[in-house]
């Protein structure tokens, strides 16, 4: 059988192997989740036939009135005493709104009311997503630099390890300091300031939030009387901006270690060095000879991926 009918055979494998984890977890969900929202609803029925009864409302009346609440509050407008009682629309929170919408986080929570709020986020967000991307990458790329090569080499040269330990180990230092940097510390951190979030509320709307999930289910700066509402707000999309820096530095140094132990070749993929050989960001054609020569000095004197055997 040759390589490449393997690597199909194994790919279709994992692909049955992912269709099943979906499988799985539909059903765990299902069984975790099903009986909490019956009883949610047995109790919401239960408290509208108190309310009815202790007043003169009609159920028809009661119902009209409950559907425009819930239509308001997926926009963002509630008749709660909460922290938006004012306007969803200060400068704070519309670019809280901005930002997760350029890092596809995006909420749900509050969504434009206007045609015309509507079409300029398409507009903003169809520019606004790819130059995000690109400034990420960017940033990352130069990150790897300063965090992965040169890690690595002072690594091998100080401990003689092997190409392959010293990537294996960098990986795990850099994951252990990546999750207890953007997650363990800031779900500390939200659920002191957030007074009805729990440790593992925090923990989890950090994890969603940074992997792009953002259901919607907790919003920081939500809850009535916060203190610097405004500054907490714009503090939330600086770290998320970070967060997604460092998960995209965390993945592609987590490519670079499966292409030097072999694993991307296990599925034809192509190996990470092939994107670097290009900048994201070109330099002016007055710099290109003087960036080639600094390129090949630093290839000289640096460890690189490149140079390692399989």
């Amino acid at each position: 059988m040759s390589a490449s009918c393997r690597s199909g055979l194994l790919l279709l494998f994992f692909f049955l192997f992912y269709l099943c984890y979906l499988l799985l977890g539909a059903l765990i969900f299902s069984a975790i989740e099903k009986p909490e929202e019956i009883r949610l609803k047995v109790e919401l029925r239960a408290l509208k036939a108190q309310f009815l009864n202790q007043s003169c409302i009609s159920s028809a009346s009661l119902e009209s009135f409950l559907e425009q609440v819930l239509e308001a509050n997926k926009y963002g407008v509630s008749i709660l005493k909460n922290a938006t009682v004012n306007t969803n629309w200060d400068f704070a929170s519309s670019l809280f709104f901005a930002g997760t919408l350029v890092t596809t986080v995006g909420y749900g929570h509050t969504t434009p009311l206007s045609d015309s709020g509507k079409a300029f986020s398409i507009f903003f967000a169809l520019l606004g997503v790819p130059f995000t991307m690109l400034i990420l990458t960017a940033c990352v790329q130069r990150l790897m630099y300063f965090f992965t090569y040169i890690p690595i080499g002072q690594c091998q040269q100080r401990s003689g390890w092997q190409h392959k330990a010293a990537s294996k180990v960098h990986f795990i230092v850099v994951a252990l300091i990546s999750v207890i940097c953007f997650f363990v510390i800031p779900a500390a951190i939200f659920s002191s300031i957030e007074q009805t979030w729990s440790y593992l509320d925090s923990f989890y709307f950090c994890f969603i939030s940074l992997c792009t999930i953002g259901l919607g289910d907790f919003v920081p700066g939500e809850q009535y009387g916060q203190k610097l509402r405004p500054l907490y707000k714009i503090s939330v999309v600086v770290y998320l901006f970070l967060g997604l820096m460092v998960m995209l530095f965390v993945l592609r140094t987590f490519h670079k270690a499966a292409d030097l132990h072999g694993l991307t070749g296990v599925f034809h993929l192509p190996q990470c060095e092939e994107e670097d050989q290009e900048p994201i960001i070109r330099e002016s054609p007055g710099t290109e000879d003087k960036t080639a020569h600094d390129r090949d000095r630093l290839a000289q004197s640096q460890p690189s991926y490149d140079s390692i055997g399989r």
